[in-house]
């Protein structure tokens, strides 16, 4: 519900809102005021009983504190509303220009969207960090940088001569690593060589899975490897045996790492297991990029074949395909479910691709110059698209890509020196084992059920998706008849089957006639001087 107070030129104004319980939750000067929970004990004098009269003031009390403090999150917590483009009546979106949109934004946002020339230097990759406020460039040939791009401020600047294929944010700004020619080197954010990881060989692609402060590379000759980055050590060294793999990329819900290879397959993999997890035929030639929503839902794949495919990672089934102009170098996933994908020197966002088939992307681009895409990285907490290409860096303008509203215990845009350390503090109390790496998560502190149970489980769990199936699709759900009690079928079976006389069932018959008989008969008692006593009751006998 709307509920920010509006004060315009010294103007007293109130609203009147329904509350979540039927009352009215009075706005006024940004104060809260409830009608029920304030002096509420004179209304309920009438009641005799003194223990149900403060239960019920107690109990209206806290309708009024959850009144308050629903109003509360609602006016502070979450002020903003993401928005798209809407074209008018026969514009189509796509259609629109990157200058055209600064046109028509606001100062602040126009100033995000500027392009970096630096053809000499090779293809950029880039990445930012976890609220979005630093953007890492790296060049193919050695050139490195760090900058405050909101501030348009350069923080550091390097040049390591000798080629770098890719550069990855640790868990804050302050640390980055890179994967140049032969080794893995860590540098600070003044450009200081921190260390050398020398069992991280010709290293082709980077990934840092901040849970578990571990950075993850994989090799020409396909070698996963996983460092852990607070202590230094060696976690995990799996061979994928499937040759080189320039393409990873880690899933942010359960950060199980995704590898494509050059048979057309993606692997998933983590650092308990020394084979895949799972391994999925995704095209007909080499793989060339993957992408992960932040849900851990949907897995978008691009091939050598010109396809990109959008995969439930569920059910490890393809949704949908769609034909990219050319091979499709580089994918990118928004917080908002915006899908980048990047062909030679066209770039295309899509808009709601994960849940349906879309027939025309959203927006469009294309690089100036015929510059050719490298890389992809979506602002997190902001409306911008950071692209590397051979000719330098573009940061576009992309309405409705980023989440308006930030949780600070997860991310803070606006954070201080204090803040970070604090926050660098909590995440190292909090760190993850990599024990904890799997493909469901919710299974861990979970308990260990039988395998007829874990059966029984999912053939529920399957009963109720395709009835949620049919309904969707308006079909009639036949449900079972359960029958309960004497007439259930069994029970009719049996009462069948005591009427049909056989020959054993007479012989049973006559055996238990007999007995029933014998046992109507007076026994006789037994005396002691009887000769004819068994030998066990010999010793008993009077003599």
């Amino acid at each position: 519900m709307a509920n920010q107070t509006n004060l315009a030129k010294g103007k007293r104004r109130s609203e009147s809102l329904p509350g979540d319980n039927g009352d009215v939750v009075v706005l006024h000067r940004g104060e809260v005021k409830k009608r029920r929970g304030e002096k509420e004990e004179n209304k309920w004098k009438h009641i005799k009983d003194k223990k149900l009269r403060g239960q019920i003031v107690q109990r209206e009390k806290l309708f009024g504190e959850a009144a308050e403090t629903a109003t509360k999150v609602q006016q502070w917590l979450l002020p903003s509303e993401a928005g798209y483009l809407e074209a008018e009546d026969l514009e189509d979106t796509r259609h629109f220009s990157q200058e055209a949109i600064v046109k028509e934004v606001d100062v602040t946002s126009a100033r995000k969207a500027f392009d970096l020339q630096l053809p000499d230097l090779g293809s950029y990759t880039v990445d930012y960090n976890s609220n979005g406020r630093f953007l890492l460039l790296g060049g193919r040939k050695g050139h490195l940088a760090m900058m405050d791009w909101k501030k348009s401020r350069l923080m550091m600047e390097l040049q390591v001569r000798e080629t770098t294929r890719d550069v990855k944010f640790l868990h804050n700004e302050t640390f980055f690593a890179v994967a140049q020619k032969k080794y893995v080197f860590i540098y600070d954010r003044k450009g200081v060589e921190i260390h050398c990881m020398r069992d991280h060989i010709q290293p082709l692609k980077l990934e840092f899975l901040p849970h578990h402060f571990l950075l993850a590379s994989v090799d020409k000759a396909g070698i996963l490897r996983y460092q852990d980055t607070s202590t230094g050590t060696l976690v995990a060294q799996h061979r994928t045996h499937l040759g080189r793999g320039g393409v990873l990329r880690m899933n942010p819900y359960n950060s199980i790492l995704g590898l494509g290879h050059s048979n057309g397959t993606v692997t998933m993999w983590s650092p308990n297991m020394s084979t895949p997890l799972v391994s999925i035929l995704c095209h007909r030639g080499p793989v060339t990029t993957v992408a992960y929503d932040l849900a851990g839902v949907h897995m978008v794949t691009g091939g050598m074949d010109g396809q990109v495919k959008v995969w439930d990672v569920r059910k490890y089934l393809p949704l949908h395909t769609y034909i990219a102009p050319t091979t499709p170098k580089a994918l990118e996933i928004s917080q908002r479910g915006l899908i980048a994908v990047g062909c030679g020197s066209k770039i295309e966002i899509w808009r709601d691709a994960l849940a349906t088939k879309q027939v025309k992307p959203y927006l469009s681009h294309r690089l100036a110059k015929g510059a050719q895409v490298e890389d992809f990285a979506f602002c997190p907490y902001e409306d911008v698209l950071g692209t590397g290409h051979s000719a330098g860096i573009s940061s576009l303008l992309v309405p409705g890509a980023g989440e308006p509203n930030f949780d600070t215990y997860v991310a803070n845009p606006f954070e201080t020196w204090k803040q970070r350390r604090e926050a660098e503090i909590q995440r190292l109390l909090n760190k993850l084992p990599p024990d904890t790496i799997a493909l469901d998560p919710n299974t861990i502190g979970g308990i260990l059920r039988a395998g007829n149970e874990n059966q029984k489980a999912k053939l529920a769990l399957s009963e109720e998706a395709n009835k949620a199936n049919a309904i969707a699709a308006g079909k009639e759900v036949k449900e079972k008849k359960k029958m309960k009690g004497k007439n259930k079928p069994s029970r009719r079976h049996k009462k069948k089957q005591l009427n049909v006389i056989t020959a054993e069932m007479q012989i049973k018959r006559d055996l238990m006639a007999k007995q029933k008989s014998d046992s109507k008969k007076p026994t006789t008692t037994v005396e002691v001087n009887d000769t004819s006593l068994p030998l066990a009751l010999e010793r008993f006998k009077r003599k």
